[in-house]
Formats: structure tokens, sequence, C-alpha cells
């Protein structure tokens, strides 16, 4: 395995990665030919980026076209087809299968300096890993920040500018389309485009702050019992372990 030995290193905001098939750091990898994933108790979230490619899960097949994504609990293959993509792995995480897409163009949701953002799979519980479209308009300079923790991505369509800290120093990384890349840990970056060029960006998330909890989802709060929501009684709330889809 081609493993990144940047990944994690607090001194290195960005990293690039080339179509190389098979693992190109320790959670992220790409395809170019068939695949087949063998841990049972791991989670992958993926995504078609040229090409068709068919999806084998429990029995079942799916016909995955440019543009799906997919998230798969256990084990899978994938028979590539002509296709390639990426895939970012979360151990000792069981999600729910999905498969979704395309994607559509712009973000539904507002985000910061003009750019918007799509939750395509949603955390589970309060907590869990997400996958997520960037927009960014032509014409954006983004404000520097950081993150808490490591951001796998792909640059869907168009072009742009990363300025990342890395080494001490602001490198400018060009972006375009099919460009795979990690955004480390608390590493400071923020991205520009042009006036005339806008961009679409697949970026993984290996945690959260959102999402439904025991004490906070649509049905609990929803469940109204003589006018009050059954999220405020503690006398009729389900107790014990309901975590069996993470076993």
């Amino acid at each position: 395995m081609n493993r990144s030995a940047h990944i994690g290193a607090p001194s290195h905001a960005f990293t690039a990665y080339g179509w190389q098939h098979g693992y190109l750091a320790d959670a992220l990898q790409a395809w170019t030919e068939d695949l087949a994933m063998t841990e049972p108790q791991a989670t992958h979230f993926g995504y078609v980026h040229e090409g068709a490619a068919r999806l084998q899960h429990n029995g079942h097949a799916w016909m995955l076209h440019a543009g799906q994504y997919f998230c798969v609990p256990g084990r899978f293959t994938l028979s590539a087809r002509s296709s390639r993509g990426v895939i970012m792995r979360r151990a000792g995480w069981r999600g729910l299968f999905m498969i979704g897409g395309p994607v559509e163009h712009k973000g539904r949701l507002r985000y910061i300096d003009q750019c918007s953002d799509t939750t395509l799979v949603q955390p589970v519980r309060r907590g869990d890993p997400c996958l997520n479209l960037l927009y960014f308009p032509a014409g954006v300079f983004q404000t520097a920040h950081t993150h808490p923790s490591d951001r796998l991505g792909l640059v869907l369509s168009g072009r742009g500018t990363c300025v990342a800290r890395n080494a001490g120093a602001d490198a400018r990384i060009a972006l375009e389309a099919g460009m795979i890349f990690c955004i480390h840990a608390n590493g400071r970056h923020h991205f520009a485009t042009d006036r005339g060029d806008e961009m679409r960006v697949l970026a993984y998330h290996p945690d959260s702050d959102c999402g439904p909890a025991d004490d906070d989802h649509p049905m609990i709060n929803r469940t109204i019992v003589d006018g009050v929501s059954a999220r405020n009684l503690a006398a009729i709330r389900t107790t014990g372990d309901t975590t069996l889809e993470r076993s």
C-alpha cells in the first residue's frame, strides 16, 4: 500500500494524490480496476468520477454511473468496467447502506464566503461521519480556516486554487477536476476561484457535531402527549442500548 507519510502531520496542511489504483492514504483509496473490500466492521463512502461501475453487496447488484455516490457497510465488490472513482474508509463503524446521485450542481445549505454545501450522506447519529458536496461560485476568496479532523476530497468539476500552510509557508496549489486530496487536521488553508471559474468538490468528514441523538430526533421531538413533546417525558422514553447498527 502506498500510504502518505503526511496524514496527521500538523506542519503539512494539504496533500494531493495521483490516480493510482489502491490506497493513497490510511482512509483514502482510488480505483481504476476491479476491487474487493473485505472488512466486515468498516464502512466505505465512494464516488464514481468517470464511467460506470457495478457494485455488489449482500447478494444484490447495482450499476452506478458518473456523479453517483454510495455508503456501504461491510464487505462488497466493485467491477470497474472502465470507470474510476474514490473511496473513503471508516474503520470500526457500521453505517447505513445508501446509493445516491447524481450530485446536484450547487449546495443547498449556506457555507462561508458565498460558498454552499449539501450533506449527501447524513450522520446516522450525532458525531458520525458524513459525505458532502461543496460548491464554490466564480470569484470566491475564502477566509483562511482549519478543520479539527482530516478532510478527504475530490474536485468534481471546475478549477480553483488552495492556499495551504505547508512546512511553515503558504503554498498555492492549482485545483482542477479529478484531483484527489487531503486537507490535514488543523491545517490552515483557504480556497479561491477566478472570476470566470466555479468549482465543485466532494468532501468526506470522519466525524461531525450535528445529527440525530437519542434525545433529539424527528420521531421523538414530534411525538406529542397532551401538548408535550415526548422528548421532555422521561417516564415514557425508551431505555437501554439501541445502537445495534454499530455492532
